[in-house]
């Protein structure tokens, strides 16, 4: 078995931490109650940043979410803006030294507040949540690798983005419900794909070798964004409690992509700048008020620029 986090991610692709908030706590309790919150206020139109069924990647619609005859939302956009209800819960938790330090080891940071520099970046922070009315499923992917390459360059672009088996951000799904939603293939962020995966249907419902990644209240799982996966959402119950709150968050590394000739830093920044947070972070308002390390992994942010004209990763 692999000793620690940066082994198991190193192996499978993956690696699940148990309980990293006890779902017998009053922190747990508050950041459910904020999430349900979130989600509610996303579906009755008073929150304008969402993920709408069936659509997986960005542009998402702005403003009004469709009605959930139509599919509604999957998906709660940018938790630390500063407009948000329950900012402050969240962002208690995005910074918090329990994730910021699996973050390190992930990253490969012995420390990130040497000499008073911050090596991390503050990136996204999302709630995925249970289509009202009828389940969808997210196609198998790799988060910036387009399915459309050929092998050759699929190698090359797998290497690049994980340089000694290290990315260059940490990405995670914290459950506040039980959560069985994460479908991957253990050991498939080290290679390109086989024939099998590379001729199978987009929507393929039993790939060799796929897992499902069944966490419980409190877990979190941290994944290689380059790991073949993709979400399977199951509606929630008519009229009842929400059957998925779970917390969707990406921590990025100062250095990573600077001068690199393969461009890798503006791929990063694409990747997170094309969600539209880069519209707000600088605001005035936006100040977080629960220490230094958060503003200046926030500062860190704001210097990869507004976002304007950089692009998507992917669309569909």
């Amino acid at each position: 078995m692999p000793a620690t986090y940066l082994e198991s991610l190193q192996k499978d692709g993956f690696v699940v931490i148990p309980s990293v908030i006890p779902p017998s706590s009053t922190e747990f309790t508050t950041l459910k109650e904020a999430a349900a919150t979130a989600t509610k206020n996303t579906r009755t139109g008073t929150w304008p940043y969402f993920r709408t069924v069936p659509k997986q990647f960005p542009p998402w619609p702005t403003n009004v979410p469709p009605p959930a005859s139509e599919g509604g939302i999957w998906g709660v956009q940018h938790l630390l803006h500063p407009d948000m209800p329950g900012r402050e819960e969240f962002a208690k938790f995005y910074f918090d030294e329990r994730i910021l330090g699996v973050v390190e080891e992930l990253l490969g940071l012995d420390s990130t507040a040497k000499d008073g520099e911050e090596k991390l970046v503050m990136e996204l922070f999302n709630l995925l949540v249970a289509p009202e009315t009828h389940g969808f499923a997210l196609r198998w992917h790799r988060d910036d690798i387009p399915e459309t390459v050929g092998p050759e360059e699929e190698e090359k672009l797998l290497a690049s983005k994980s340089p000694g088996g290290r990315q260059s951000h940490a990405q995670y799904n914290l459950a506040l419900c039980d959560d069985a939603s994460l479908i991957v293939v253990p050991g498939s962020h080290r290679r390109v794909r086989t024939e099998t995966e590379r001729n199978a249907d987009p929507y393929e419902n039993d790939l060799p070798g796929q897992l499902v990644v069944e966490l419980k209240a409190g877990d979190a799982v941290f994944y290689d964004s380059n790991i073949l996966h993709r979400g399977v959402y199951k509606a929630k119950e008519e009229g009842g409690e929400e059957s998925r709150l779970t917390l969707h968050g990406s921590v990025g590394i100062k250095e990573a992509g600077e001068g690199d000739a393969d461009g890798s830093k503006k791929v990063r920044a694409t990747a997170v700048l094309q969600h539209g947070v880069g519209a707000w972070v600088h605001r005035k308002d936006a100040a977080f008020g629960i220490g230094g390390r958060a503003e200046k992994m926030r500062a860190n942010l704001v210097a990869m620029g507004t976002g304007e004209g950089v692009g998507y990763s992917l669309q569909g």
